[in-house]
C-alpha cells in the first residue's frame, strides 16, 4: 500500500491552488482549444508527477541487531575507505547511494540504537555524485549507537534539484531499526560512514530499496 508522504501535503495543496489560478487565467484570456488543452495537460502531469514524488510506500521490515539496512532507495555510486572529518575524525568505509528524482525519496534508519549526534548544515546544490558535494551541499549528518556500542553516521546530502532536507532524528532519543529517518526533497544522495570492518552485501552500481536491503554486516 501507498500514500502520499506527510511532507508532501504543503507542496501538493499550494501546486493545486497555483495550477487551477493558472488555468483559469488562460481560460480567460483565450478560447483557442489547443492552449487551454495544453496547459490543462502540463498541470495534470506536474501535479500527478508531484504527488509520484511524496509517495510513501509502506514496507514490511524485518531488523536484525547485526546488519545495515539501506537507509533509501536508489543505486550503490560509491563504496570505498575515506576519512571522515566531522565526528569520527578517522577511517571508516563510506557507501554512497543516489537517488533520482523518480525514487522514493524517504529515509529509514539502517539500524537501531541512540541517536549520539544529530547536526544540520547549510551549503551549496552541487549534482549529488558531485564527489565534494558531502562536505559542500547543504546536509544533515546523525550517528547512531547500536547495544553492541557500533556507531553508523548516516548524511543526508541535498542536491542539485533538492531544496529541504527533513530529519526526525533527534540527539539522546531511542529509534528502531527500518522506521523513518527523514525525507529530501527532489533528488538527493545520503552517505553511510561504516566501521572498516563491516562485511559489505552490496556492489557497485548496485540498485538497493530502503528499510530491505541489506548494505552491510558486523562482524
Amino acid at each position: 500500500m501507498t500514500t502520499i508522504h506527510k511532507e508532501g501535503y504543503k507542496i501538493l495543496g499550494g501546486l493545486f491552488v497555483s495550477l487551477a489560478v493558472v488555468n483559469l487565467m488562460v481560460r480567460n484570456l483565450t478560447d483557442d482549444n489547443n492552449i487551454i488543452f495544453a496547459t490543462t495537460a502540463i498541470s495534470v502531469f506536474l501535479f500527478l508527477f508531484t504527488a509520484y514524488f511524496f509517495r510513501n510506500p509502506k514496507r514490511y521490515i524485518v531488523a536484525e541487531d547485526d546488519m545495515v539496512l539501506s537507509p533509501c532507495d536508489g543505486k550503490v555510486v560509491a563504496i570505498e575507505e575515506v576519512y571522515e572529518p566531522e565526528y569520527f575524525k578517522d577511517k571508516r568505509l563510506q557507501v554512497s547511494i543516489f537517488m533520482s528524482p523518480t525514487n522514493v525519496h524517504v529515509n529509514w534508519n539502517p539500524i537501531s540504537g541512540e541517536v549520539k549526534y544529530s547536526k544540520y548544515h547549510p551549503g551549496k546544490y552541487l549534482v549529488a555524485w558531485h564527489p565534494k558535494s558531502s562536505v559542500k551541499n547543504e546536509r544533515t549528518s546523525i550517528v547512531i549507537e547500536d547495544e553492541a556500542g557500533v556507531e553508523v553516521l548516516v548524511r543526508q546530502i541535498a542536491g542539485a534539484l533538492a531544496r529541504r532536507i527533513v530529519n526526525y532524528c533527534e540527539e539522546g532519543t531511542e529509534i528502531e531499526q527500518g522506521k523513518q529517518l527523514g525525507f529530501i526533497k527532489f533528488g538527493s544522495r545520503i552517505d553511510l560512514y561504516l566501521p572498516l570492518d563491516a562485511k559489505m552485501e552490496v556492489d557497485l552500481k548496485q540498485k538497493v530499496k530502503g528499510g530491505k536491503t541489506v548494505i552491510a554486516r558486523f562482524e
